[in-house]
């Protein structure tokens, strides 16, 4: 192949640097997987929050085009999602145009050209799909307590569901998760799973006890501040261990409730480095979710470093991962479980069992072959 053949379109709603949440963090680390492949990425993202900086970028792309997002209040009255209308930068289309490489899409929210693209039927398309985004704003709305954005995220789940229609068109679909897989190739069977790419490659977890059970997350999302709230309430006020919570911006009724339980200690926006050594300084990592999409990154961070996971079904299901858990779903059974851990040692013998899985089922050079594979095929 010669480099030209050997070149793509990366699509990213977000400045993929820092790597410091879920998407962006299978964006960049996907990036340098291709990269280290041989692939030259020309890479066009959507700035905003912040993240003008494109130095670290430089190091793995070709070239790097950032476009503003166009937040207009209009917008909210679209058909379109927000998510989406508000990525609609036409010279990402004028870009695009000049060439017939390969496009990797990342997320429903940069698909806003997608349709123009594909209808030409001349070059391979792909989506990566990081959910079953209206599923997920659903539930969101289902746990967020202010009105007005419990409003606003249903709106944006029904006209997502309306949106996904757009999947059917001529491109592949690259899903996270097995049941995604499944949900998308309903509407398109040339759907594909590909795991999340991800910042490991090795096992970090130590040998022995530790002295605290952990559960960290973004803290400012209403999906994590429910699980969260759940294991305060329900979990830690019932057992006399340390406990703590870990993660970006913390939401208030988190410190209220660390104020009433004298067994909770909160830690605030951990770099990447503290957060490593938390998980793998804890015992126990308790991976309790309300919410069934997506991939959840903190199950494979936590089993790459941490200790004893303790994960509910909703967690860890069709992730592969679920011999390297101890999986329970009541109440009852995971105070049950915490108790018979917590004086138990992590052997050595779990080190190599995660290796033998995790190293197979999410590869990160393995998963971008396979994308490869689906960019340049004939």
């Amino acid at each position: 192949m010669t480099d030209k053949q050997r070149e793509i379109h990366l699509v990213s709603f977000n400045v993929p640097f820092p790597a410091n949440y879920g998407g962006v963090i299978d964006v960049f680390y996907k990036i340098k997987a291709l990269k280290g492949l041989g692939i030259q990425i020309n890479l066009h993202c959507f700035n905003y929050s912040n993240r003008e900086s494109t130095e670290e970028l430089e190091k793995y792309c070709k070239s790097v085009t950032l476009y503003p997002r166009l937040l207009k209040r209009t917008f909210f009255l679209s058909t379109k999602p927000f998510i989406v209308r508000s990525r609609s930068n036409r010279q990402l289309l004028y870009n695009l145009e000049k060439d017939n490489l390969p496009i990797l899409f990342e997320g429903l929210h940069s698909t806003y050209f997608l349709k123009k693209i594909s209808e030409k039927g001349n070059r391979n398309i792909i989506v990566r799909a990081h959910n079953i985004e209206h599923k997920y704003y659903f539930k969101l709305a289902a746990a967020e307590k202010n009105i007005i954005k419990k409003i606003y995220l249903y709106s944006e789940g029904c006209k997502l569901k309306n949106y996904e229609k757009i999947l059917k068109s001529n491109i592949s679909i690259a899903a996270i998760t097995e049941s995604d897989k499944n949900y998308f190739s309903v509407l398109n069977s040339d759907t594909f799973y590909i795991p999340a790419f991800h910042s490991f490659k090795k096992i970090n977890s130590k040998i022995g006890l530790g002295d605290y059970i952990l559960y960290h997350g973004d803290l400012s999302v209403s999906e994590n501040i429910k699980a969260a709230e759940f294991i305060a309430k329900n979990i830690c006020s019932k057992l006399d261990h340390k406990f703590i919570f870990a993660g970006r911006n913390p939401h208030k009724r988190l410190y209220d409730l660390s104020n009433k339980n004298k067994n909770i200690k909160i830690i605030a926006n951990p770099d990447d480095d503290e957060m490593n050594e938390i998980i793998q300084n804890a015992h126990i990592n308790l991976l309790l979710t309300f919410q069934d999409t997506g991939i959840k990154l903190k199950l494979i961070n936590s089993l790459f470093n941490g200790r004893f996971c303790i994960a509910n079904n909703t967690m860890i299901k069709n992730s592969g991962l679920e011999s390297l858990c101890i999986v329970k779903d009541s109440l009852i059974d995971i105070i049950t479980a915490i108790e018979e851990l917590i004086a138990t040692p992590f052997e050595l013998s779990e080190i190599n069992k995660r290796e033998q899985i995790l190293l197979k089922n999410v590869n990160n050079e393995l998963s971008a072959q396979k994308l490869i594979n689906l960019l340049f095929k004939k």
